[in-house]
Formats: C-alpha cells, sequence, structure tokens
C-alpha cells in the first residue's frame, strides 16, 4: 500500500468484463481520459494510480483498461476539487466496501461541499470589495492620486 493507498491495479468498479484490452502507451491512456502524460506520471508518484508495467526493450509504460477506468474516477473527482488524499480515499473506500453503505463517502462529500460553501462566501465578500473599490475609482484622476492604488497600499484615499 502506499502513501495514497493503490492496493491493486483493478478498476474503480467490480466489473471487468473478463475481456483483456491491449495494453495502452501512456498517450493513448492520456487520450482516453483526458489527463495529460505528465499529470499521469505525477499520479503515479504521488501513489493515486498504481505503476505502469514496463514491457520492451524501451521498458515503455504500458496501462490496461483498468487503469483507465481508474484515472477517469481521479479526473472526475479532481474536477469537483477533491484533494489527492481524498481522492485516495475514495478509491480506497470503492475498492473495499462495494456491498457496504455509502456513508463515509456521503459525509467526505458534506465536508467538501461545505468547503466549497466557504469558498463561494469569500469570492462573494472579495467581489463586493472590488466592486466598491471600483465604483469608487475616478478613472479620470492621475495616477498619483489613484484610490484603487491608494486601497491596495493601505493608505487612505485622496480627500
Amino acid at each position: 500500500m502506499t502513501a495514497r493507498g493503490v492496493t491493486a491495479r483493478g478498476p474503480v468498479s467490480a466489473d471487468q468484463g473478463g475481456v483483456a484490452d491491449a495494453p495502452l502507451t501512456i498517450g493513448e491512456l492520456a487520450a482516453r481520459t483526458g489527463v495529460t502524460a505528465e499529470t499521469i506520471r505525477y499520479y503515479e508518484r504521488e501513489g493515486v494510480i498504481p505503476p505502469a508495467e514496463r514491457r520492451g526493450s524501451g521498458q515503455y509504460r504500458r496501462y490496461t483498461a483498468a487503469d483507465a477506468e481508474r484515472l477517469r474516477f481521479v479526473r472526475r473527482a479532481r474536477d469537483l476539487g477533491f484533494s489527492l488524499d481524498e481522492v485516495g480515499e475514495l478509491l480506497d473506500l470503492a475498492a473495499g466496501r462495494r456491498g457496504g453503505p455509502c456513508a463515509e463517502v456521503n459525509r467526505m462529500a458534506r465536508v467538501h461541499l461545505a468547503q466549497v460553501d466557504a469558498k463561494l462566501a469569500q469570492l462573494a465578500a472579495l467581489r463586493t470589495e472590488l466592486s466598491r473599490l471600483v465604483d469608487a475609482c475616478d478613472r479620470n484622476a492621475a495616477v498619483a492620486d489613484c484610490s484603487l492604488l491608494s486601497a491596495l497600499s493601505g493608505a487612505p484615499g485622496p480627500s
């Protein structure tokens, strides 16, 4: 088990279909999943996806359809803003508790949703303050008298 909880090369879902797909190069995996080759290498280093098998005289990385499925899961979770540690936990839950309740997954999603809501509140406050500064700015004033620059420096604006 690595730092991020990669325990097996298997897919996220239990259904493999019993069909062995041809191995994928890193470029093919990137194209299938929408994740860059560099990000795939990074996820391998961080233990989010298992290291690829190496084949051939050049020891090229070779990936499976299960790797593509796992990588799509990781990408979607990252698109939703989950950290790599959280993605690792979600992968562990998906791999280990197929028949169990999803209470822990729901708890993680609710915590993340609360963090998103807090960030949105911060951004709304930031927007309000920036809008106030922009509206108060005299665009015809000299730069030396610019109220926006004064506000950014913490100095009182011109009277």
